[in-house]
């Protein structure tokens, strides 16, 4: 009796998961008011320095010399900033994830001051990774004060899905990722029900940015006509290739990191893997600089515009500027530069054999990139499949996921614990 009446007491999953959607809804919308505010700073910022500035100094803006100097710049003020704000902007980018504890929220000015440097100055990250660390801290911060009884993880995961569903322009991408995370988490309920807040907080946060920037991941790329066993063959050596690119950069990432390291002062570290990323940006060209969403769109709406050589060399610049960027300790995320890494890659198949699908190249490519970098299948398979937009590419895009995750699982990560071993 007493068991029958402690089990009719508990609320039904209806009644526990109806009183998240408030918080939800509103950090879902803060979040992408965040990412939407930092964006258009950096947006701002970026005018200045690459058009207005080198044109009132009759300075070619994307010259070799000005892309040396200002990235050089950009890495003397991060490392100055980075010095004196409070927590140091955050700990160490290279070992930190996509979702991660929350941080202090002193820490947030500081990491977001930092983030639209580099995102304004050229440097090969994205904003995702710092972003979603300071959306985080804001909802942990403000839910402990009005909600103390909430568990810290319902903050994260709402803060999360509401910037990745914001940065992606869907909640799917979000509920994707998370549900890597929540599905080997013990908890009660189902998966859905453990869903149902992020998912809310993802829509939330992707309905808010549709509706006041109007983001797109669609390359706008040849449609693809249908399958050919030639294509399943195409699509497994591209995404390879791309996992083993990718890997390359994940190997190489705790030496490069012990390197700036050893310099022992940030500002140092930053004001050298500047100049590096200069020196990068003139190899490659000013397509290899910034996070890359615009620029791989140039790429894509010009597919035979570069050789095969040109395409490839970029390809390998942008992996070698994400790999300098990501261990000297620039603040941002490794998913936008790594989407350029593929797509280059993937064009540069293409352009050595004319019969691969330009769409085909490109989506395999970026997956191939991308699960070698994050090691987050879904993620990988998602961002891919919506550069295209075109389901045909589907069943091609996972049998080529296979071979691809064969080679990356079980290998290193692009994250190093403390004390810069890799995390595997």
């Amino acid at each position: 009796m007493a068991t029958d009446s402690a089990v009719s007491a508990e609320p039904s999953p209806a009644r526990r998961l109806l009183p998240l959607l408030v918080p939800a809804l509103a950090v879902g919308v803060v979040s992408a008011l965040v990412l939407l505010g930092i964006s258009l700073l950096a947006e701002g910022l970026q005018d200045v320095l690459w058009k207005r500035l080198p044109d009132a100094l009759s300075i070619g803006g994307f010259s070799s010399l000005w892309m040396i100097v200002m990235l050089t710049a950009i890495g003397l003020a991060a490392g100055l900033v980075i010095r004196v704000v409070p927590g140091r902007a955050g700990p160490d980018p290279a070992t930190t994830g996509l979702v991660d504890p929350p941080l202090p929220p002193g820490v947030v000015p500081g990491l977001l001051a930092v983030t639209v440097l580099a995102l304004a100055g050229g440097v090969s990250l994205g904003p995702e990774n710092p972003i979603t660390a300071a959306n985080i801290a804001l909802a942990y911060w403000a839910g402990r004060r009005f909600a103390p009884g909430a568990p810290a993880e319902l903050w994260v995961s709402l803060a999360a899905a509401g910037t990745i569903g914001a940065l992606f322009g869907t909640p799917v991408a979000a509920a994707l990722i998370l549900s890597e995370t929540l599905a080997s988490r013990p908890g009660p309920g189902a998966l859905w029900d453990r869903l149902f807040g992020p998912l809310a907080a993802g829509a939330a946060g992707s309905l808010t940015m549709a509706l006041l920037a109007h983001p797109s991941f669609d390359l706008s790329l040849p449609d693809y006509t249908r399958a050919h066993w030639g294509d399943l063959l195409s699509a497994t050596v591209i995404a390879s290739a791309g996992a083993v690119l990718g890997l390359a950069a994940v190997y190489a990432f705790p030496y490069v990191h012990r390197a700036f390291r050893a310099l022992r002062h940030p500002v140092l570290a930053l004001t050298l893997g500047g100049l590096l990323l200069g020196l990068l940006g003139a190899l490659g060209g000013h397509l290899t600089l910034f996070k890359g969403l615009d620029e791989v769109k140039e790429l894509a709406a010009d597919p035979d515009g570069w050789s095969a050589g040109q395409f490839a060399v970029m390809a390998v610049v942008k992996t070698a500027a994400l790999l300098i960027a990501a261990t000297c300790g620039f603040r941002g995320g490794r998913i936008f530069p790594a989407v350029f890494a593929g797509a280059a890659l993937g064009l540069c198949a293409h352009a050595l054999v004319g019969g691969v699908p330009v769409a085909l190249a490109v989506t395999c490519g970026v997956l191939g990139v991308l699960l070698a970098i994050t090691r987050q299948g879904w993620l990988s398979l998602f961002t891919a499949a919506v550069l295209a937009s075109d389901t045909a590419l589907l069943p091609l895009l996972c049998v080529a996921s296979l071979p691809a995750w064969l080679l990356v699982t079980g290998r290193p990560q692009m994250q190093l614990h403390e004390d810069g071993t890799p995390l595997r």
